[in-house]
């Protein structure tokens, strides 16, 4: 399991046996001292059990960045219930480190198994990570962005899109 993984993992453990935030590790692997985006994504028996991230970095480091999203990922997600701790030994965790948006020029660019995707509208704005079982179209990673933000179909947007780093 990659260092990354392992700090999510540790995260959520500590924050739902014991209520509390671990420290950021003493000896961070390279990636856990830049600053991104990050996403954290449980899973239960293979289907999505919390997933909650930053579009841009929010803290000092990605250490950090994992260490809230970890835990919002495990107690406040709006479509789960929290984590409780029977449940810890069934949790498989996934990390992705986003790269910096850019803006697309035409949708022909985007590949949904590639890349993620934000649409804005006014003050709503929605993000979909890339490579997501189901979403094998632009237009459907497209409409499900546009839902998840409350975009109506018609509505102008602006699009930009990231690549990941997942680890898992």
């Amino acid at each position: 399991m990659h260092p990354l993984v392992q700090l999510a993992k540790k995260t959520v453990e500590a924050y739902v046996k014991e209520g509390r935030f671990p420290d950021p590790p003493t000896d961070p692997v390279a990636e856990m001292l830049e600053k991104a985006g990050v996403f954290v994504s449980l899973k239960k028996h293979g289907q999505l059990r919390g997933c909650i991230g930053t579009f841009s970095p929010t803290m000092p480091s990605v250490a950090e960045e994992i260490i809230r999203n970890a835990v919002s990922a495990a107690t406040r997600d709006p479509r789960f219930a929290p984590v409780s701790s029977n449940e810890l030994a069934d949790i498989e965790y996934s990390v992705d480190i986003l790269s910096s948006p850019l803006p697309v020029k035409d949708v022909a660019m985007l590949d949904p198994k590639k890349y993620g995707v934000i649409v804005t509208s006014g003050g709503r704005r929605g993000l979909l990570l890339p490579d997501l079982e189901g979403v094998d179209t632009v237009d459907d990673q497209l409409a499900i962005t546009r839902r998840k933000a409350g975009i109506g179909h018609s509505e102008p947007i602006e699009i930009e899109y990231f690549e990941v780093k997942r680890y898992h």
